[in-house]
């Protein structure tokens, strides 16, 4: 099982949201960034360094949301969300084909990848 950690970044009250690339497996989903947790690393290092790597930004990792277990046919992955806020850098788009700002109203709107349908369930039941 590939653990992975996903960051649920909130900014003036809306949640960032990144469309998978086309050609990519699940492309054109939408999920919340973050990445595969490398061997010896924490979720939080995971996140510091995906969201660095993805969208050029440094973030402070906060408290643990949710999680979920997803069987794709490609593998099983268990998806780690953790509240992150951003601390400094400009979104660029370095693995994504698009980033969207959403509520927990209009983030009905895009359709996500399995795995990350529970996060999207626990933040429209959580506020």
């Amino acid at each position: 099982m590939k653990r992975v950690a996903a960051a649920v970044l909130v900014k003036d009250g809306l949640y960032l949201i990144a469309k998978r690339r086309a050609g990519d497996s699940l492309a054109n989903l939408w999920e919340f960034p973050g990445g595969k947790i490398e061997l010896g690393e924490t979720p939080e290092e995971c996140l510091r360094r995906e969201m660095y790597e993805e969208l050029q930004i440094d973030v402070e990792v906060g408290q643990f949301l949710c999680d979920s277990i997803y069987e794709y046919e490609f593998g099983t992955f268990h998806l780690l969300a953790y509240w992150v806020s951003w601390e400094k850098g400009c979104l660029y788009l370095a693995v994504h084909d698009e980033l969207a700002w959403v509520d927990k109203q209009t983030i009905l709107n895009y359709q996500f990848a399995p795995a990350d349908i529970p996060i999207v369930e626990k933040l429209r039941s959580c506020f």
